[in-house]
């Protein structure tokens, strides 16, 4: 099948509003069907967006309409906050949840909203500051798992364990994309019934979507036509789609050529998966009174470059270097593939989020005045992590929080405050190492790894641990990606069967490939 590349003027056939009533009309008594035909518990997402908005409605308005005797399963609205999420939306959206479960309680509904975050370790900010991981990109987008699906893949789980089973209701259309279209009519073959289909990635649960037929203008129409059941504005989710639009213009669609503000898109702030944030851009070209969310702009392109290397580790997280082919301007090279962000560029994007943070509390409107970019949680996690993981026992992270907020950090860990090795100890070792910085991260991995098992009453594991550090640091870079290259043409080599090439490279005073053997005495005594 041949799919346009504008699904939602080419593809979905233009109704008029009586047409619209009518399928309003037939979903209502479908969602009713649906609804009191069995026991399995309802999960709606909603994200604060038209899509989902309108859906909910729909769900909401049906089950409203049916006697409070028959209002007997639960429909579980999930909403799931990634903590850098747009602060506008998310504020919209927090806002909406407090305001439907007052509705649902005085109209005797059985929805139950639920706003879901990612567990601490999988944040954004743990993720890029604490581990070190890049930018997200196209090869290595690390981001959605763990902000998007788990969270919400959690709770779906803990409703089946409970239930059995579970329907999940999406506002997911065709007309969203071409890529979204595709998607859809790929899962086609798990359909078990119109708008329904089986949920291949869960067991146990069902998909259904009432609205995967219609057009962005009749999702507007519905909005803005039919009172919003919970008691929010539709006309404001309208006006801030509108202020998200790079001409601020959100017209209703008359024809073909007439664009429409469905293609103002809200998300992470701080997503790269994008060439630009255009909504936020918009926003704030559109409106005085949001440029003050200028400086998260400002960090998220800061993030966006096209080559980040010079910010990068030449070897991998585990301390490994990795080579690859590189295809630059028609150049074919072999080079390191670069791992997580250096110590510098890690403090770097710490000290800018504070930094953004302290600014927009003293710069956006009242109501805003207590945004968190990055919660006191996921900044004692990025301690841990350097502390123990990286072995960064100067522990700067509360200096740079002193420096930039002007506040000492409090850290919520018991005994998180509490090291032998310090600041002093680091300095000690800069002035050793003396501008060398590998011999200053071997040194620093050496001590705090005897640190940490200083208390074990058996230190079972200590040497390998202390082995591991001087195989990731021992060598300086040059000497590192040399030894890359070497190991990477001898089993080239032996792959080949080339026999010459491997005794050029194993009898030759390049590189010493005993010095990877464990010692025995076997290759003490037949030593070359």
């Amino acid at each position: 099948m041949t799919i346009a590349n504008q699904p939602d003027q080419k593809n979905q056939p233009a109704r008029n509003v009586a047409e619209l009533v009518q399928e309003i009309e037939l979903l209502t008594a479908e969602i009713q069907e649906l609804y009191c035909s069995d026991a399995i518990p309802w999960c709606v997402g909603y994200s604060g967006g038209k899509d989902s908005t309108a859906t909910l409605q729909l769900v909401w308005n049906a089950i409203a309409s049916l006697p409070i005797e028959k209002r007997t399963k639960a429909i579980h609205v999930i909403t799931n906050d990634t903590l850098v999420e747009n602060p506008l939306v998310s504020s919209w959206v927090g806002n909406s949840l407090e305001q439907m479960k007052v509705a649902a309680k005085d109209q005797q509904m059985p929805v139950e909203p639920h706003l879901l975050h990612p567990a601490t370790k999988d944040t954004f900010w743990v993720n890029l500051i604490g581990k070190g991981y890049p930018a997200p990109r196209n090869r290595f987008r690390w981001c959605t798992e763990r902000l998007k699906i788990q969270p919400a893949d959690s709770f779906i789980r803990a409703v089946i364990r409970s239930s059995g089973e579970v329907i999940l209701v999406l506002g997911t259309r065709k007309a969203e994309s071409v890529k979204r279209a595709a998607n859809m009519a790929r899962h086609r073959e798990w359909r078990v019934r119109d708008r329904i289909n089986t949920n291949p990635n869960r067991p146990n649960s069902l998909i259904y979507l009432p609205i995967e037929d219609w057009r962005t203008d009749e999702v507007w129409l519905y909005l803005m036509q039919w009172q919003n059941p919970w008691g929010y504005s539709n006309k404001d989710l309208f006006t801030m789609y509108r202020g998200a639009t790079a001409d601020n213009e959100c017209p209703l669609v008359v024809d073909t050529s007439t664009p429409s503000c469905g293609d103002s898109r809200f998300g992470c702030w701080v997503c790269t998966m994008v060439s630009k944030d255009k909504s936020m851009e918009a926003m704030i070209q559109n409106d005085e009174e949001k440029e003050w969310m200028q400086p998260l702009l400002d960090i998220r392109n800061d993030l966006d470059v096209q080559d980040d290397r010079d910010k990068r580790d030449f070897r991998r997280i585990w301390g490994e270097v990795q080579l690859f082919e590189r295809n630059h301007n028609g150049e074919l090279s072999v080079e390191p593939i670069p791992g997580p962000y250096t110590k510098y560029w890690r403090e770097h994007w710490l000290r800018r989020v504070l930094e953004a943070q302290t600014q927009v509390r003293c710069t956006a409107p009242e109501n805003m005045r207590d945004i968190t970019l990055i919660t006191t949680e996921e900044l004692s996690e990025i301690r841990r992590i350097w502390l123990e993981e990286k072995h960064e026992f100067d522990d700067s992270l509360p200096r740079i929080y002193a420096e930039v907020t002007g506040e000492s950090f409090i850290d919520i860990r018991p005994g998180a405050d509490y090291s032998l090795l310090g600041s002093d100890e680091w300095n000690v070792l800069e002035e050793i190492c003396d501008g060398d910085a590998m011999h200053l991260e071997l040194m620093a991995k050496l001590l705090d790894t005897e640190r940490q098992f200083r208390k074990m009453a058996r230190r079972v594991g200590i040497y390998d641990a202390l082995e591991k550090c001087f195989k990731s640091s021992s060598r300086s870079q040059d000497e590192a990606i040399k030894n890359a290259h070497f190991k990477r043409d001898l089993k080239d080599a032996v792959g080949k069967g080339d026999v010459d090439k491997v005794k050029q490279l194993t009898l030759g005073d390049a590189v010493d490939v005993e010095d990877d053997k464990p010692m025995s005495w076997g290759n003490f005594k037949f030593k070359k």
